[in-house]
């Protein structure tokens, strides 16, 4: 198996969004005692030692599942140690959002 097929974010470009689960660190396990996270981003830059992503999930006002917190963190910089991945592939980009009644301006 190649690296790249091994660690995919070896090449993944700047601009891709992406999901990545990592292995928490133990002061990070929350109460439920969960020792894996998932971080959705757009990918700002990868090396051999860290994937920096910023956070691409949720909508404002949205609250994460427990354990998480409470507070919007889109847009936030995430630094993933590589060491700390332990899979991640490519999503799709968000849905675009339609107004309440399902039509935009362009449909009426």
């Amino acid at each position: 198996m190649t690296d790249e097929h091994a660690r995919p974010w070896t090449s993944w470009p700047p601009g891709t969004r992406v999901v990545v689960r990592r292995r928490l660190e133990d002061h990070e396990v929350p109460a439920s005692g969960e020792p894996l996270t998932d971080v959705i981003g757009i990918v700002l830059g990868a090396d051999e030692r860290e994937l920096v992503l910023r956070r691409d999930a949720g909508r404002a006002g949205h609250l994460p599942h427990a354990g998480h917190g409470a507070r919007d963190t889109r847009g936030e910089v995430v630094v993933v140690p590589v060491d700390r991945i332990v899979g991640g592939k490519i999503v799709p980009p968000r849905p675009v959002r339609r107004p309440a009644g399902g039509r935009t301006a362009d449909d009426r």
